[in-house]
């Protein structure tokens, strides 16, 4: 606006509608000090609490039986593609398992790796009728290998004084039992001494 009236009329109408809350004397009082301090009124979103997902207890996953492998399922020749499956992995995963790869580069990517559906054989134990035991790697528990036998008999190995080999492409690998009594989750941030040996 160009006349002081209608710039007048023009500075009230913009204040009350910036400042819907305040009274027409305040307003009038406010500009006799030329200070305006428009105010502004923004919605409060309510946050929506996310709801957490909660997982099965372990009372849970026995009765539903998650872990359980049925009887018609235990079958070795069943598992023998995810022994191939496996075999690649490694193999990926140690690039290639070249001869002139280095064992110790080897021993440590295994000691790391997920050994679901490796063959393994047991070569030391304190009770003997564990020795020889060679079969599929079908779980993994923090105590315990299940292993399936050329039999088909779905055999359950204590990791705790036991030694386990696994060979694969010529490459064989120890391991000491008693020192790998973890999860296969929490392996992969553990760190192993590769060098010593463990006296059953």
């Amino acid at each position: 606006p160009q006349g002081s009236e209608e710039a007048k009329a023009f500075v009230n109408a913009f204040l009350k509608r910036s400042m819907p809350k305040m009274k027409d004397e305040a307003i009038q009082d406010i500009l006799t000090r030329k200070a305006v301090v428009l105010e502004h009124y923004s919605k409060k979103k309510k946050k929506q609490k996310r709801k957490k997902t909660k997982g099965f207890t372990a009372k849970q996953r026995r009765e539903m039986r998650l872990f359980e492998i049925e009887p018609e399922q235990q079958r070795y020749t069943i598992f023998l593609p995810l022994h191939e499956l496996w075999k690649q992995y490694i193999r990926d995963l140690c690039h290639g398992l070249k001869p002139d790869a280095q064992p110790h580069m080897v021993q440590g990517k295994l000691l790391k790796a997920d050994l679901h559906g490796a063959i393994v054989t047991v070569t030391k134990s304190k009770c003997p009728s564990y020795v020889g035991i060679t079969g599929i790697i079908l779980q993994e528990f923090k105590h315990v290998f299940k292993i399936i036998t050329k039999e088909d008999k779905l055999k359950v190995v204590p990791k705790l004084n036991n030694v386990f080999s696994l060979e694969i492409d010529g490459f064989i690998s120890y391991i000491y039992g008693s020192k790998f009594q973890l999860r296969a989750s929490e392996r992969s941030a553990k760190k192993f001494k590769l060098k010593g040996t463990i006296d059953l």
